[in-house]
């Protein structure tokens, strides 16, 4: 890539950057394509996570009946209903020896390696989460979602999509209603995606952020 490139890209994605916000209000009349909605969670499937186990899972709401269920457990929030789509990220809370083995067979077959090649990796990733309780396992794989979630979010933005993350839920709620304890799972954070309404007053509001030589600490 030469300069120039490098140049436009950087003000790209400084511009929509800048661009993005907590869309409050979107419109329900503009639905996204089956091909954006496609590639974003190929973008998610394609963030970082720690060991690269993804000890999570997107929950992609398409069902009208299910998103007006789910209104009321987000305290009646019209994003829930209006946007044209609703993920939700919920943590994997049965993290233990059986998942870090998949993730070795996973491995081992897509590289067209053996596993027991992986054997002291592998160990390495028990020995890791087997000192964590249940509580610190639930915490540690709600921050690799949460990197995923923010992979989405910067990805939504340069497709030029709106998107609100929200943790204004009950997640006890969320879990029955979808019925995620069946799947050893449990609702961290909702990502609503669409296009803004142009009514939306927040779009119009100008975005505080730290100075960046207060935010950043040089040593």
């Amino acid at each position: 890539m030469n300069t120039n490139s490098i140049t436009d890209t950087s003000a790209l994605i400084l511009n929509q950057l800048n661009w993005r916000y907590a869309t409050k209000k979107f419109d329900a009349g503009k639905k996204l394509s089956e091909e954006t909605i496609d590639n974003l969670l190929n973008y998610i499937n394609l963030s970082a996570s720690s060991y690269g186990l993804q000890p999570y899972r997107v929950l992609n709401i398409e069902s009208a009946e299910m998103r007006a269920k789910l209104s009321a457990p987000s305290y009646g929030q019209s994003q829930i209903t209006e946007a044209s789509h609703l993920l939700v990220f919920a943590a994997v809370t049965n993290l233990d020896d059986a998942y870090v083995d998949r993730f070795i067979n996973l491995t081992a077959v897509t590289r067209n390696i053996s596993a027991e090649t992986m054997n002291e990796y592998a160990g390495a990733i028990k020995a890791s989460i087997q000192h964590r309780d249940l509580s610190a396992r639930l915490s540690w794989s709600a921050r690799q979602a949460y990197i995923a979630m923010g992979t989405l979010l910067q990805s939504a933005a340069l497709l030029h999509v709106d998107a609100c993350p929200m943790e204004g839920f009950s997640a006890e709620l969320y879990d029955t209603v979808l019925g995620l304890k069946e799947h050893n799972l449990t609702a961290l954070a909702v990502v609503t995606l669409g296009h803004r309404a142009e009514d939306d007053s927040f779009q119009h509001y100008a975005k505080v952020r730290i100075p960046l030589d207060e935010l950043v600490i040089k040593f």
